[in-house]
């Protein structure tokens, strides 16, 4: 049997903070803020792995009132997340994913997002998009107030 799942982070950026996409430390003074490493991409990725399975969401897994996650990295959880996924019988067929952010310009670091992705998830690369749209200056995002990603995955279950 196929599933799918969605999943969908934000995060608000702070000076003074690392800016983690996909795994990939990006050259910026800002970065993403929140209890881990606020990487949006591989929260995405990861809540849309457990809604293919409907194993719940991050927050229930790895709640930021746990200090054992205080900064830790995102490809960690995604790593603990692919072991629950294949727990249930679980086996990653794709991820397609999008990171809406209107700097900086991830052009040129999407291919090695989409391969820190597919390494830890144990997936070939051809199994990973990672692309990137600019909200136009549209809204909070396009203010530069944060970054969002979302992504969709397909899993079999045996």
């Amino acid at each position: 049997m196929t599933r799918v799942g969605f999943g969908f982070d934000l995060h608000p950026l702070r000076r003074g903070r690392p800016l983690v996409l996909g795994g990939v430390t990006l050259p910026s003074e800002i970065g993403l803020d929140g209890h881990s490493d606020a990487d949006v991409l591989c929260h995405a990725v990861g809540e849309a792995l457990l809604g293919a399975l409907a194993l719940g969401d991050l927050g229930r897994h790895f709640p930021d009132t746990d200090p054992r996650y205080h900064g830790i990295s995102s490809l960690v959880l995604l790593d603990k997340t692919m072991e629950l996924v294949r727990a249930r019988g679980g086996r990653l067929v794709n991820v397609d994913a999008t990171v809406l952010a209107q700097a900086p310009r991830l052009l040129p670091h999407l291919d090695e997002m989409a391969k820190r992705l597919a390494d830890t998830l144990g997936v070939g690369g051809d199994a990973v998009s990672v692309k990137a749209k600019s909200p136009e200056g549209l809204g909070l995002l396009g203010r530069k107030e944060g970054i969002a990603a979302m992504a969709v995955v397909s899993v079999e279950v045996t």
